[in-house]
């Protein structure tokens, strides 16, 4: 369900309505940070139908010229109510989305392909992919990846999925990530952006595909930044060990952790615990989607550094932390930093060698 409000709340155009419970309303807004509205039903709507609820909240809200999304949560769908029927003088797109059937991605996914996106040939640039809300760095990445595109001449097409409605059916007919758990689909894939290497085959790719292109300035900022996180990184290891890591994330933003510590710190990557499906890996890697599987690692790996949600956080003692995946509790998030494109590996390193040097000296 939250999946589902990610995608479609991302565009501006559609109008989101959860229907289920007060808890199935609040846990996406807080989340996603993102104009939602629910029906709120309660036991009365439970025992004799919701229809009479669902149709004064999307009634109060048609004809103010945006797309209605109905969320269907776990209540309506055990009860098997025909939701579809209820909403039928209206223009509703309709997602079956409740919590047990499935992960966030799939109810990403699932309310995406309903949206039918479609490419335009005459269309220019590239799209930029795997934007969603439930991403903490969402807006940083697209803020990021517009710099260096525009940086490169390369226009920018469709947002996936943080763009006007009307867009999603005139996308470029090319392609790139940031986050690749939420992947959409649409155009030519060029590559992805997470990560010093993978960000620099993704631009030699686009400068191919653009002749128009000048990528020159992108890989000079790549080749400039990179000599000073090695600089930064070696001075670190001059008075600190590598660290042990264990990482808890969705597979894309693990991965980029996991290589990145590897190269540039030496880090003695542990464990990656997936919470989806994981991606081939030369790192020991399982799918962790529970708190306790998630303080069996800990504990058996006993790692220096965990990189993870507020969830893990609270398994610690004295170990370093850096926040990656939702929830993030307990902090304040105003800036739009990324993890994509050369800033966000700056970012990361940053984060991840201060949280290093803290624990240590308190440690002392």
């Amino acid at each position: 369900m939250t999946g589902a409000a990610a995608c479609l709340a991302g565009f501006d155009g559609i109008t989101v309505v959860i229907h289920g419970s007060s808890g199935c309303y609040y846990y996406p807004t807080t989340l996603l940070h993102a104009p939602l509205h629910g029906t709120f039903i309660v036991e009365d709507e439970v025992i004799f139908g919701s229809e009479n609820r669902l149709t004064e909240v999307v009634g109060d809200l048609a004809g103010k010229g945006e797309r209605i999304a109905v969320i269907t949560t776990c209540v309506p769908a055990i009860l098997g109510e025909d939701v579809r029927s209820m909403l039928q003088e209206y223009d509703v797109l309709f997602v079956d989305s409740p919590g047990f059937s499935g992960d966030i991605e799939t109810g990403y996914q699932k309310a995406l392909s309903l949206l039918a996106p479609a490419v335009d040939p005459s269309a220019e640039g590239v799209n930029i992919d795997g934007v969603c809300l439930f991403d903490p760095f969402h807006r940083g990445n697209v803020q990021e990846m517009s710099r260096l595109l525009t940086m490169a001449s390369i226009p920018i097409g469709t947002v996936f999925c943080r763009d006007r409605l009307e867009k999603i059916l005139h996308s470029a007919p090319f392609t790139l990530a940031t986050n690749e758990d939420f992947r959409s689909g649409t155009g030519e894939y060029l590559g992805g952006t997470l990560g010093i290497d993978c960000l620099r085959r993704s631009f030699e790719i686009m400068g191919d595909y653009f002749p128009q292109s000048d990528i020159g300035p992108v890989e000079h900022e790549l080749v400039k930044q990179e000599e000073e996180m090695i600089r930064v990184c070696d001075k670190y290891l001059r008075r600190f060990d590598p660290p042990g890591v264990v990482i808890f994330a969705g597979a894309s933003y693990a991965g980029f952790a996991a290589r990145t510590l590897a190269k540039y710190i030496d880090a003695d990557i542990r464990f990656i615990g997936s919470r989806n499906v994981p991606v081939e890996s030369r790192f020991r890697t399982g799918i962790v989607t529970g708190l306790g599987d998630a303080a069996k690692y800990v504990e058996e790996y006993n790692p220096d550094l965990v990189i993870g949600s507020s969830f893990e956080q609270s398994l610690l003692k004295d170990q370093a932390f850096m926040g990656m995946t939702p929830p993030l509790r307990g902090s304040v998030r105003l800036a739009p930093v990324p993890l994509a494109g050369i800033n966000g590996s700056l970012f990361f390193i940053e984060q991840v060698l201060n949280a290093c040097m803290d624990c240590k000296q308190y440690r002392l």
